[in-house]
């Protein structure tokens, strides 16, 4: 994949970049809807940094296991958009933002019960009803390898977080049901939210995250471990969601000012790609009022910055352009 030419000092630099910026920025609560998220320490801080062609630069908590969260939208999509293809995903859950929070029952009900996007909780509980499988635990087994695959390592799920989700996901439930009377819900709809759940309690560091981007940034293929994760004429309509919808109702600022596909996580997780190029990814749990780590935020914005990644900017004006 092309990849610009840029030393270990750049890079280390822009993840030094990100660090002081996400330590610098203020604000931010920790996710007190979901028990455990509630209780991580808010002063936990990472970057990390995995290029196209291999490079990996980290710093801060790198090595922390963080809950995933809606981060795992991505690469159930990627999953299920490998299994039947971009056609048919488009044509069941759709390919817009939704201009409403991520777990809002009002977007449906504007949109006739088709859920819109991928990357918000209806349109993620219809993207886990179509990914393949016998029994709920056939189907977290298919995305739990999927999410491994992009990892690079084998992944887990934490008992601990998916017992707190799974006692708290009432909401869940109702827009679940509130697809399937709509038929939009291609499965037993509680089997859905029970997976759709357990793919958010999947344990990921900051490091894990950047070599899960840094896949889709190299076309497809996992940079460190070589392997072939998804068809390379897949990934841009997954990067498409990501910057339509990755950062919620925060995605047009996203845009606006950092230009590259995102997505963050109410666990804290918040990644960034460059295509072609590398993933950024940060971690620290005190999240803004839209669902998104205020820290992590700041950090992604300033090592992409650093490094001249916006999709947006023209090479005149130290861009990547397009």
């Amino acid at each position: 994949m092309a990849e610009d030419a840029k030393s270990v000092s750049t890079y280390a630099d822009a993840v030094r970049a990100g660090m002081d910026a996400g330590l610098a920025a203020s604000g931010g609560m920790n996710a007190d809807y979901i028990p455990y998220l509630a209780s991580i320490d808010p002063n936990l801080m990472s970057v990390a940094i995995v290029t196209a062609g291999g490079e990996v630069h980290k710093a801060g908590d790198h090595d922390y296991g963080f809950a995933i969260e809606s981060i795992s939208k991505v690469f159930t999509l990627a999953l299920v958009m490998d299994a039947i293809g971009p056609d048919e995903v488009r044509d069941k859950i759709g390919d817009s933002p939704t201009g409403l929070p991520f777990n809002s029952v009002m977007a449906l009900e504007l949109n006739n019960d088709k859920p819109l996007s991928p990357l918000v909780n209806a349109g993620a509980i219809a993207t886990v009803s179509l990914v393949p499988g016998e029994s709920a635990d056939d189907c977290f087994g298919k995305i739990l390898a999927c999410q491994s695959a992009f990892a690079g390592r084998p992944l887990t799920m934490s008992d601990e977080i998916n017992t707190s989700e799974q006692s708290t996901n009432f909401h869940n439930r109702a827009i679940a049901w509130l697809l399937f009377s709509a038929g939009t819900c291609y499965s037993d709809p509680m089997r859905a939210v029970d997976v759709y759940t357990r793919q958010c309690s999947t344990l990921v560091s900051t490091l894990d995250l950047a070599t899960m981007g840094s896949t889709l940034a190299a076309g497809g293929v996992n940079p460190l471990s070589g392997k072939r994760v998804i068809k390379e004429a897949y990934v841009h309509h997954v990067l498409a969601e990501m910057m339509m919808e990755g950062l919620y109702t925060g995605s047009g600022d996203w845009a606006y000012t950092v230009g590259l596909p995102g997505k963050s996580g109410v666990g804290g997780g918040v990644l960034a790609i460059a295509p072609g190029k590398l993933a950024i990814a940060a971690f620290s749990p005190g999240l803004d009022p839209a669902g998104n780590s205020v820290r992590g935020q700041a950090a992604v914005k300033a090592a992409a910055l650093s490094l001249g990644l916006n999709l947006f900017r023209g090479a005149s004006e130290g861009g990547t352009g397009t």
